[in-house]
């Protein structure tokens, strides 16, 4: 195991509602034969998350019931109707006191996203100080490495819809871009045009 893969963890935000898609769940939607929110924890175990923490929101009862989390630390977010920046904020609580030193944060609806990317951005993990992001063609996306020492100034800062942004816009000149954008794609399962997506 390598240094970055014992001390980072995966955090999984699959709270969703799917308001645009008819209140379908985010994290109940079929992939590959599977609920959504199993395809990305796979993914992130495959990119080399040794410890996946996984926040649910919307029909979590149902959730847990359907797919197969082996593994995974399930943490309910009651307040997911508020939006994304709760559901993290719930996974830093739920990564509060444990030997974590960084997390590695990406999103249920997003499965252009693959391992590859996941193990690029955990080898930028260097310390406790660390922010990272994955970039295509430049552009800031998902997935975000986040050292313990910023989880604070995050959670403190993340409200609505908008999670870290408001944090790394102010840390911008921290945060080391890993492009993946030969390895990946970063579309979004939002509306029901985008559920071509899925297979």
């Amino acid at each position: 195991m390598t240094d970055a893969q014992h001390h980072v963890a995966g955090l999984l935000l699959a709270a969703g509602g799917g308001r645009r898609l008819g209140g379908r769940p985010k994290a109940l939607l079929p992939h590959r034969g599977h609920p959504l929110v199993e395809h990305a924890a796979g993914v992130l175990r495959a990119g080399g998350c040794s410890r996946i923490h996984v926040v649910l929101g919307a029909e979590a009862d149902t959730v847990r019931e359907r797919a197969a989390l082996p593994g995974c630390t399930l943490v309910d977010n009651p307040e997911w109707e508020q939006g994304m920046g709760s559901s993290l904020r719930a996974g830093l609580e739920s990564l509060a006191g444990t030997d974590t030193k960084a997390v590695l944060v990406s999103l249920v609806d997003q499965p252009g996203i693959g391992p590859a990317a996941v193990a690029r951005v955990l080898a930028a993990y260097g310390s406790e100080r660390s922010l990272a992001a994955a970039a295509y063609d430049g552009e800031r996306g998902h997935p975000v490495l986040f050292g313990a020492a910023h989880w604070e100034g995050i959670a403190a800062t993340a409200t609505g819809d908008r999670g870290a942004r408001a944090y790394l816009k102010t840390h911008n000149d921290e945060v080391v871009l890993v492009e993946c954008a030969d390895v990946a794609r970063p579309y979004d399962i939002d509306t029901e045009s985008d559920l071509v997506h899925l297979e």
